[in-house]
């Protein structure tokens, strides 16, 4: 018998690309890793209000860096990446909260169904330049995870329930939290 596996927490918003590229390396290699990877849904304007920072995108240099940096991420990595043609309207005016809501709410019901969600929500952002801030948009990608519609429906009549928002509020205080000790959003717990 092995080490036990340790465990590594992921906080992620699927608003990030570079989250989905980090959650698809951990998720890919978590066996040969020998880690237990858990999927911590969490709002990265809540990281950002916190930290001080600015998203990369409204500082010009980065911004031009950010577009060039997840073009060659993504190939790297196998991730079919394509920034959304109204990059500022997604990323800025729609956001992820409905979304990380509702991905909350699946970790907490059905969390066999969290990676497959969150990955399918990356992917309408970030691969098909599809909406995430509509329900329908949520329901469409929960179902095409494999989730069944009545789930689905179920869930996202949860999102605006305080224990939903109070869980995901949580989850982004953690992630702070963390940041605060060790300047990452990935944690890795002895």
């Amino acid at each position: 018998m092995g080490p036990v596996p340790r465990t590594l927490e992921l906080f992620y918003d699927v608003l990030s690309p570079y989250s989905w590229l980090g959650f698809e390396v951990l998720c890919r290699y978590k066996n040969i890793w020998n880690i237990n990877l858990q999927l911590r849904p969490t709002l990265i304007a809540g990281i950002m209000k916190d930290s001080g920072n600015k998203p990369p995108a409204l500082l010009p240099r980065k911004a031009q860096y950010l577009r060039n940096d997840i073009r060659l991420l993504g190939q790297h990595v196998q991730v079919p990446m394509q920034f959304p043609k109204d990059f500022f309207s997604v990323i800025l005016e729609k956001g992820s909260l409905s979304a990380m809501r509702f991905l909350t709410a699946v970790n907490m019901e059905h969390p066999e169904m969290l990676e497959k969600v969150s990955r399918e929500l990356w992917m309408r952002v970030w691969s098909r330049d599809e909406d995430i801030s509509e329900p329908q948009s949520i329901l469409a990608a929960a179902e095409k995870a494999g989730m069944s519609t009545e789930q689905a429906q179920g869930l996202l009549e949860e999102i605006s329930t305080p224990k939903v928002k109070n869980k995901l509020k949580e989850t982004t205080e953690a992630a702070c939290k963390y940041g605060e000790r060790s300047g990452w959003a990935l944690y890795l717990q002895p």
